[in-house]
């Protein structure tokens, strides 16, 4: 399953550079497929939508820092853990429980990301 940050968020901001796939931003800022990944060329987002890998897309929490499920590969094949929760201060970076992902699954995605 891919991670989330929740509301208990206090946007310290230790999770942002531990991200492998930078997959993390704070609340309120856009993002893109092409940011910190190989990708230059159209992406396919998981519910179909194509878009072009530079193109920014809206940000998936305005408040407190966010992870974009498309980007999340729990850290499978960097690290032995997900490195946000290693580090939040706070244990706000959780699996989502609305995520379930195969192992094979966040691989095929980090591939993709890092060609």
């Amino acid at each position: 399953m891919a991670i989330i940050i929740t509301d208990e968020c206090i946007n310290c901001g230790a999770c942002e550079p531990e991200c492998p796939n930078t997959a993390i931003y704070e609340g309120g800022i856009e993002w893109a497929i092409s940011d910190g990944t190989s990708v230059s060329e159209d992406y396919t987002l998981e519910g179909g939508k194509v878009v072009p890998a530079g193109e920014k897309q809206s940000p998936v929490e305005e408040d407190y820092y966010f992870i974009v499920p498309d980007k999340c590969t729990e850290c499978v094949g960097f690290h032995e853990e997900p490195q946000c929760a290693a580090v939040c201060p706070v244990d706000c970076c959780v699996p989502d429980p609305d995520r379930e992902e195969t192992e094979d699954v966040l691989l095929d995605r980090k591939s993709k990301l890092h060609l």
